[in-house]
């Protein structure tokens, strides 16, 4: 410091916003920790010299101040005193170098080896750990300044939505017309080759596996891989620089405006962005796992205890720990989180990993806890694309079908209905009636709509599309656990042979099932969600559970393109989107249309007469024909004009015999036209009413009435 430069001193500053906030002259830092008895405010250089703040000033439990002078790119962290009493919950230790829960940006990512351990490893958590921990990321003081000028949220209604669900690396990894540079970042998608395909495919938005910055296991790190996926969040602001062209080169705190930059060119795009979030638990872990942030700044507030032994922690999500949110200050957290990426960083909604753990109250599942209470008031987050992973791990945890108003479901359901059907298994003809018409069953009576049901048949857990039709049994010793990882109950079908095979009739009817599976899933009611890659055949070589694999095995291999997938798929989404009896907003009614004989959708036998209850309970029932009248919407567009389609007949038939079905005799209609066969990409027909088409085995046609 020369003699004309004065010391920098820590003043007041404010205990609101949390987090560090510059104003254009310096900078505020906030900290929230209830139970601290001190807190230091520690400032590093690009050669890691430490220069430490006691902040003397504390606002309901806020730890704040004010330091002139600082500005973006400064790292910084903390160091929290107090009790290191586990046996109490306690886990203080200002030896950690801990993360600003509400850092924007971060320097990096873990460093195991610089240490990260609250206690002497080796030994159980009672002993304190009392050399230096500097392993944890530290925060980065941001320019929050964008120019969003012209940017326009697409605010598509999620009647219309068709789902992408994508990881941010794996998308562009490997795809020859991005940059190499920005191979696998958030520029990459960006990139005019990337915002063309996406467009040209037709789906209007992209579902970002964990974008939140996460932690790499040191158990996969020791095997040479990492946590592919992500679901191990760390910081609940800043985006993973591991993602970020900007951090490549060295400046980490350009993941923020870089990340913003791909917002706003999907948006140009017409394409929305929905981000996959883990508000159930952290990376930090059990008590014997790792000391990175809300455990050392104040792990009482943040983690669920055990009431009677608060050295443990409840774990309803597999992981270690779960979150607090009975506590007010976790769910302030997680509420300005989320606010954040919908102001800041104008993201247009979210899906809720194990979304069950939220919402629990003291142990069961409750859905008016504090978590959905204050999310339905919230003027910002209340409008945006509310999506839950309807389930984890604990007792009751399962609760597809229960969510609040306002909020979609994955819906588990669908996926497991839809793939014993193709599969072959008999008895489910009532339970496809209801998921191919938005799952009434689940929807209905609690005031939502068909489009509450996000319907999937594949997603990042579990096989892709074309290895659900070439691996009955998972094959993941790839990822060191002995095959034991990963799901048993697959419900698939590997069309005669298990992997790969040259056998052209086992290939033809595998490309026919994938077919099928992306028919029924964009021609049936609900918001459909296609897992990225599935549209051109992407293979994981049978493991279903990828998520440590950051290699060719989870990256899309733009190389191996199946183009007539492709091409079907694109011709799929449009269909739907030509056709607003295919996304339907209200459920259907049953009610008459044209006289007595013709209601807004009739279910028809392969003879041509309607179906009977005895069909729907009789376990052969393994083909119908589902007839949606174009007059039958009961809606109206935009303009408030009412809505009208085309009369469709979808037929689809899992039985592996070819059948006679009589297309149905309506006085309205002479002639059907074939807009769609599973069985054949280039079949044209033209058939009147009253006559016999043939429906191949296994297999869908879609058909428009020509009146």
């Amino acid at each position: 410091m020369s003699k004309s430069e004065k010391p920098l001193t820590l003043r007041p500053g404010s205990s609101y916003p949390l987090g560090a906030t510059w104003d254009g002259k310096g900078t505020n830092f906030a900290l929230y920790s209830e139970n601290a008895s001190a807190v230091e405010l520690c400032l590093f250089d690009a050669e890691g010299n430490e220069k430490r703040f006691p902040i003397t000033e504390q606002t309901a439990f806020v730890w704040h101040g004010y330091l002139p002078s600082i500005g973006p790119g400064q790292r910084y962290g903390y160091r929290v005193h107090g009790e290191y009493a586990p046996e109490r919950g306690l886990r203080f230790n200002p030896n950690v170098v801990l993360l600003d829960p509400y850092a924007k940006a971060l320097d990096g990512v873990e460093r195991f080896d610089e240490g990260v351990f609250g206690y002497v490893l080796g030994e159980d958590d009672s002993q304190m750990q009392t050399e230096e921990q500097r392993g944890a990321p530290l925060g980065l003081v941001i320019d929050p300044m964008f120019n969003w000028v012209g940017d326009k949220k697409p605010n598509i209604p999620f009647h219309q939505s068709v789902i992408y669900e994508a990881h941010v690396k794996g998308l562009t990894m490997t795809h020859p017309d991005v940059p190499e540079a920005l191979r696998g970042t958030y520029a990459g998608i960006a990139t005019e080759p990337m915002l063309t395909y996406l467009k040209e495919l037709g789906i209007t938005a992209i579902e970002f596996l964990p974008v939140h910055q996460h932690v790499d296991d040191p158990f996969l790190l020791a095997k040479g891989l990492t946590n592919y996926w992500g679901y191990s969040s760390l910081s609940y602001f800043a985006p993973d620089v591991r993602y970020s062209a900007a951090a490549k080169r060295g400046d980490p705190a350009g993941a923020v405006p870089e990340f913003k930059n791909m917002v706003r060119s999907l948006h140009d795009a017409g394409i929305e962005v929905i981000l996959d979030v883990v508000y159930n638990h952290t990376a930090e872990g059990n008590h014997m796992g790792p000391t990175m942030s809300f455990k050392g700044i104040d792990n009482p507030t943040y983690y669920r205890l055990v009431a009677d032994n608060p050295r443990f922690y409840f774990d309803y999500t597999g992981t270690g720990n779960s979150l607090n949110v009975r506590h007010p200050q976790t769910l302030q957290l997680i509420m300005d989180s989320l606010r954040y990426w919908v102001t800041d960083m104008h993201v247009d909604g979210f899906r809720f990993d194990l979304a069950s753990t939220l919402a629990r109250g003291l142990h069961e599942v409750d859905q008016l806890s504090g978590f959905f209470t204050i999310i339905h008031q919230d003027p910002i987050i209340s409008q945006v694309k509310l999506i839950a992973e309807p389930w984890d791990v604990g007792e009751g945890g399962y609760q597809v079908g229960n969510f609040p108003v306002n909020w979609a479901e994955w819906n588990g359901i669908y996926r497991d209905d839809m793939r014993a059907f193709w599969k072959g298994d008999g008895g489910l003809a009532s339970e496809i009636g209801y998921r191919l018409t938005g799952s009434s069953d689940l929807y209905q009576n609690d005031g939502r709509k068909p489009y509450a049901s996000i319907n999937f048949v594949t997603a990042h857990d579990g096989f892709t599309l074309r290895d659900s039709v070439t691996y009955e049994q998972k094959h993941n010793d790839a990822n060191g656990e002995g095959n034991a990882d990963g799901h048993n109950h697959n419900i698939t079908w590997n069309c005669g042979v298990e992997g790969e095979t040259d056998d052209p009739a086992i290939n033809k009817l595998r490309g026919q099932q994938m077919r099928n599976f992306l028919a029924t899933l964009l021609l049936g009611q609900g918001t459909p969600m296609i897992l990225g890659g599935d549209e051109f055949g992407r293979t994981q070589q049978g493991n279903n559970n990828a998520y440590c694999q950051d290699n060719e095995i989870s990256w899309y291999d733009w190389e191996k393109v199946d183009e007539s997938l492709l091409e079907f798929t694109k011709k799929v989404i449009a269909l739907r989107k030509a056709h607003p009896s295919l996304h339907r907003r209200k459920f259907f009614s049953g009610r008459t249309i044209r006289g007595e004989d013709v209601s807004d959708i009739v279910w028809l036998r392969f003879d041509g007469t309607q179906m009977t209850d005895a069909d729907w309970n009789n376990h052969q029932t393994q083909s119908m024909g589902m007839f949606l009248d174009g007059d039958g919407l009961d809606d109206v567009d935009a303009e408030g004009k009412p809505l009208k389609d085309d009369d469709l007949l979808l037929l689809l038939s899992s039985s592996y015999v070819d059948l006679p079905f009589r297309m149905p005799d309506f006085d309205h209609c002479g002639a059907w036209e074939l807009l769609l066969d599973t069985s054949d990409d280039n079949a044209t027909e033209t058939i009147d009413s009253g006559k016999e088409t043939t429906l191949k085995g296994r297999s869908v046609k879609l058909y428009k009435c020509k009146r």
